[in-house]
């Protein structure tokens, strides 16, 4: 069991945490999105956190009518925030503000699941994907989408933009595929068949563009190069239970984190003959959200069903790899 350094801790009471992210601006600082009763029935609460000398506050939380299942800070805007909810609709948070939405936009048809901001520079977009299949592109600057791709058949769970590649996502599934996805054509660019069970989560790495990895209900992550799809570069076996989310590391071209429906977060590093670094146990429910600081090196934020968030540094980040 791993240790962690410089912890802190906030209990979001009733509300189990499916996802967070650390602000792109203000180093310490955190999104939550939660839902009531396990994201069955209820409410939803988008928590800003920040970590401080005193250990974790909440800076300001806002409500909605339905469970919250992601979030996403903006690229151009250090106080705006979208998430997306179990009633299909995508809302957009302004911190200044003491009440919201700005705005809602409603379109998909059932959960909305995943949501991203582009990080490339000179475009402004946000990818969706939902329970209906599809995911939709969306400039949250106009009120309905500019585009949805169809093509997966089943769930989408995971939508995440390239960060090197403009106008590129990749998306996972409850159809077993990783897809990879360009706005300026409506078709699916590629689709790598990578597990034999539902895939739940997917990321790029910040330093290659052509590797993504994979997580899914089989227990193992999977790292994939998109110029040679026929096997995974690397396979991770440790986890349990389902993995709900994969990260790379912002710092380290090798190093990822994943988390599971086994309670844990496992710290990989996918070039060593034993890949797995650490296994961090600290909570006591499904291990939904998880993030990895660019401000902080080693910084790493997760939270879970058991209502805690938490932001520490693992012993195997907190040494220069």
């Amino acid at each position: 069991m791993g240790t962690a350094a410089g912890a802190g801790a906030l209990r979001l009471p009733g509300l189990h945490g499916y996802a967070v992210e650390f602000s792109p601006y203000c180093p310490g600082r955190v999104a939550c999105a939660a839902a009531q009763y396990y994201g069955m029935a209820g409410c939803g609460t988008l928590a800003v956190l920040e970590q401080n000398e005193a250990g974790i506050v909440l800076l300001r939380s806002f409500d909605w009518n339905d469970g919250l299942f992601d979030v996403t800070w903006s690229e151009n805007n250090e106080n705006m925030l979208i998430t997306c909810s179990g009633d299909g609709s995508l809302q957009i948070w302004d911190m200044t503000k003491t009440k919201g939405p700005l705005q809602v936009y409603k379109e998909h048809t059932l959960e909305a699941y995943s949501v991203d901001w582009s990080q490339t520079r000179g475009e402004q977009l946000v990818v969706s994907g939902s329970w209906d299949q599809t995911a939709k592109l969306w400039d949250p600057a106009v009120g309905k989408s500019l585009c949805t791709f169809k093509g997966h058949e089943a769930v989408i769970y995971s939508t995440i933009w390239s960060p090197h590649i403009p106008g590129c996502f990749a998306s996972a599934s409850g159809d077993q595929t990783l897809r990879i996805w360009d706005v300026k054509t409506p078709g699916v660019k590629l689709v790598i068949p990578a597990h034999q069970a539902e895939v739940l989560s997917c990321d790029w790495c910040k330093y290659d563009e052509n590797l993504l990895v994979t997580g899914a209900v089989d227990c193992s992550l999977k790292g994939w190069d998109l110029r040679n799809i026929r096997q995974p570069v690397f396979v991770l076996l440790g986890h349990t239970y389902a993995i709900r989310r994969v990260k790379f590391s912002p710092f380290h071209a090798t190093i990822l984190a994943s988390c599971s429906y086994d309670f844990t977060v496992r710290f990989w590093d996918f070039s060593k003959p034993n890949p797995l670094l650490e296994t961090v146990e600290h909570h006591t429910e499904f291990t939904c959200g998880l993030d990895l600081s660019l401000h902080n090196r080693g910084q790493v934020v997760d939270c879970a069903w058991d209502e805690l968030v938490k932001i520490y540094t693992p012993s195997c980040l907190a040494v220069p790899v």
